[in-house]
Protein backbone atom coordinates (compact mmCIF):
# COMPACT_ATOMS: atom_id res chain seq x y z
CA UNK A 1 0.00 0.00 0.00
CA UNK A 2 2.71 2.54 0.97
CA UNK A 3 5.63 1.01 -0.94
CA UNK A 4 5.64 3.58 -3.76
CA UNK A 5 5.42 6.61 -1.49
CA UNK A 6 8.47 8.58 -0.28
CA UNK A 7 9.69 8.89 3.29
CA UNK A 8 9.16 12.27 4.94
CA UNK A 9 12.45 13.90 6.02
CA UNK A 10 12.35 14.31 9.78
CA UNK A 11 14.50 15.07 12.83
CA UNK A 12 14.27 13.71 16.36
CA UNK A 13 15.60 14.80 19.76
CA UNK A 14 16.93 12.73 22.64
CA UNK A 15 16.90 15.58 25.16
CA UNK A 16 18.95 14.86 28.30
CA UNK A 17 18.55 16.73 31.57
CA UNK A 18 21.42 17.27 34.01
CA UNK A 19 20.56 13.98 35.79
CA UNK A 20 21.00 11.99 32.56
CA UNK A 21 17.28 11.33 32.05
CA UNK A 22 15.54 11.96 28.74
CA UNK A 23 12.45 14.01 27.94
CA UNK A 24 9.41 12.02 26.81
CA UNK A 25 5.97 13.40 26.01
CA UNK A 26 2.60 11.73 25.68
CA UNK A 27 0.81 12.12 22.35
CA UNK A 28 -2.56 13.79 22.82
CA UNK A 29 -3.95 12.07 19.70
CA UNK A 30 -2.89 8.44 20.29
CA UNK A 31 -5.11 6.75 22.91
CA UNK A 32 -4.22 3.27 24.09
CA UNK A 33 -6.58 0.28 23.90
CA UNK A 34 -8.57 1.59 26.89
CA UNK A 35 -9.06 5.00 25.22
CA UNK A 36 -6.63 6.68 27.61
CA UNK A 37 -3.94 8.90 26.09
CA UNK A 38 -0.77 6.95 25.52
CA UNK A 39 2.02 6.86 22.99
CA UNK A 40 4.98 8.34 24.85
CA UNK A 41 7.61 9.58 22.43
CA UNK A 42 10.61 11.79 21.89
CA UNK A 43 10.16 15.18 20.19
CA UNK A 44 10.40 14.89 16.42
CA UNK A 45 9.22 16.76 13.36
CA UNK A 46 9.60 17.48 9.70
CA UNK A 47 12.52 19.15 8.02
CA UNK A 48 11.47 22.13 5.90
CA UNK A 49 12.70 22.34 2.32
CA UNK A 50 16.39 23.38 2.23
CA UNK A 51 16.56 23.37 6.06
CA UNK A 52 19.64 22.02 7.80
CA UNK A 53 18.72 19.14 10.20
CA UNK A 54 20.65 20.85 13.04
CA UNK A 55 18.52 23.97 12.59
CA UNK A 56 15.38 21.89 12.22
CA UNK A 57 15.81 20.08 15.54
CA UNK A 58 16.00 23.31 17.54
CA UNK A 59 13.00 24.73 15.66
CA UNK A 60 11.03 21.54 16.31
CA UNK A 61 11.83 21.66 20.03
CA UNK A 62 10.55 25.23 20.21
CA UNK A 63 7.38 24.30 18.32
CA UNK A 64 6.60 21.05 20.13
CA UNK A 65 7.73 21.65 23.71
CA UNK A 66 7.91 25.44 23.83
CA UNK A 67 11.67 25.81 24.25
CA UNK A 68 14.89 25.47 22.31
CA UNK A 69 17.09 25.87 25.40
CA UNK A 70 19.34 23.01 24.40
CA UNK A 71 22.67 22.29 22.81
CA UNK A 72 23.45 19.46 20.41
CA UNK A 73 25.95 17.05 22.01
CA UNK A 74 25.82 14.14 19.53
CA UNK A 75 24.26 13.02 16.27
CA UNK A 76 23.36 9.50 15.20
CA UNK A 77 25.47 9.03 12.04
CA UNK A 78 22.79 7.48 9.80
CA UNK A 79 19.25 8.17 8.70
CA UNK A 80 16.75 5.85 10.42
CA UNK A 81 13.40 5.00 8.85
CA UNK A 82 10.07 3.63 9.93
CA UNK A 83 6.91 2.89 7.99
CA UNK A 84 3.53 4.11 9.17
CA UNK A 85 1.25 1.27 10.27
CA UNK A 86 -1.50 0.38 7.78
CA UNK A 87 -4.26 1.30 10.26
CA UNK A 88 -2.90 4.82 10.83
CA UNK A 89 -4.78 7.14 8.47
CA UNK A 90 -3.97 10.84 8.21
CA UNK A 91 -2.95 13.47 5.66
CA UNK A 92 0.65 12.43 6.29
CA UNK A 93 0.03 8.71 5.70
CA UNK A 94 -1.77 9.50 2.46
CA UNK A 95 1.32 11.33 1.19
CA UNK A 96 4.23 9.43 2.79
CA UNK A 97 5.25 5.81 3.38
CA UNK A 98 6.80 6.74 6.71
CA UNK A 99 9.57 8.91 8.06
CA UNK A 100 13.30 9.14 7.38
CA UNK A 101 14.86 10.60 10.52
CA UNK A 102 18.09 12.22 11.62
CA UNK A 103 18.46 11.90 15.41
CA UNK A 104 20.31 14.21 17.76
CA UNK A 105 21.22 13.98 21.44
CA UNK A 106 20.89 17.33 23.16
CA UNK A 107 21.60 18.67 26.64
CA UNK A 108 18.65 20.63 28.10
CA UNK A 109 19.84 24.02 29.34
CA UNK A 110 16.56 25.29 30.74
CA UNK A 111 14.28 24.53 33.66
CA UNK A 112 10.93 22.75 33.90
CA UNK A 113 9.22 26.15 33.68
CA UNK A 114 10.65 26.60 30.16
CA UNK A 115 8.73 23.58 28.85
CA UNK A 116 5.34 24.67 27.53
CA UNK A 117 3.42 21.96 25.68
CA UNK A 118 0.71 24.48 24.79
CA UNK A 119 3.08 26.90 23.01
CA UNK A 120 1.52 25.79 19.71
CA UNK A 121 -2.22 26.45 19.17
CA UNK A 122 -2.62 22.72 18.35
CA UNK A 123 -0.46 20.94 20.94
CA UNK A 124 0.84 17.52 19.98
CA UNK A 125 1.41 16.42 23.58
CA UNK A 126 -0.69 16.54 26.74
CA UNK A 127 1.91 15.47 29.34
CA UNK A 128 5.66 15.10 29.74
CA UNK A 129 8.21 13.63 32.12
CA UNK A 130 11.84 12.59 32.42
CA UNK A 131 12.61 8.89 31.90
CA UNK A 132 15.61 6.61 31.86
CA UNK A 133 17.12 6.22 28.40
CA UNK A 134 16.89 2.43 28.70
CA UNK A 135 13.11 2.73 29.24
CA UNK A 136 12.51 4.40 25.86
CA UNK A 137 11.69 1.25 23.87
CA UNK A 138 9.07 0.10 26.38
CA UNK A 139 7.37 3.52 26.34
CA UNK A 140 7.16 3.79 22.54
CA UNK A 141 4.37 2.74 20.23
CA UNK A 142 5.27 -0.51 18.48
CA UNK A 143 6.20 0.95 15.10
CA UNK A 144 8.78 3.33 16.66
CA UNK A 145 10.25 0.79 19.09
CA UNK A 146 13.12 -0.44 16.82
CA UNK A 147 14.40 3.14 16.40
CA UNK A 148 14.18 3.79 20.15
CA UNK A 149 16.17 0.60 20.78
CA UNK A 150 18.92 1.89 18.47
CA UNK A 151 18.91 5.30 20.17
CA UNK A 152 19.02 3.80 23.68
CA UNK A 153 22.12 1.79 22.74
CA UNK A 154 23.81 4.52 20.69
CA UNK A 155 23.43 7.35 23.21
CA UNK A 156 23.92 5.27 26.40
CA UNK A 157 27.33 6.82 27.07
CA UNK A 158 25.68 10.28 27.26
CA UNK A 159 23.52 9.44 30.29
CA UNK A 160 26.35 10.21 32.67
CA UNK A 161 28.24 12.89 30.78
Amino acid sequence: MNAGKPYRPNVGAVLFNQAGEVFVARRADMPNAEGVPGGWQLPQGGIDENENPRTAILRELAEEIGTDKAEIIAEYPHWLTYDFPADLVSDMTRKYRGQKQRWFALRFLGTAEDIKLDADPHPEFDAWRWAKLSDLPSLAVAFKRPIYEILARSFADLEHS
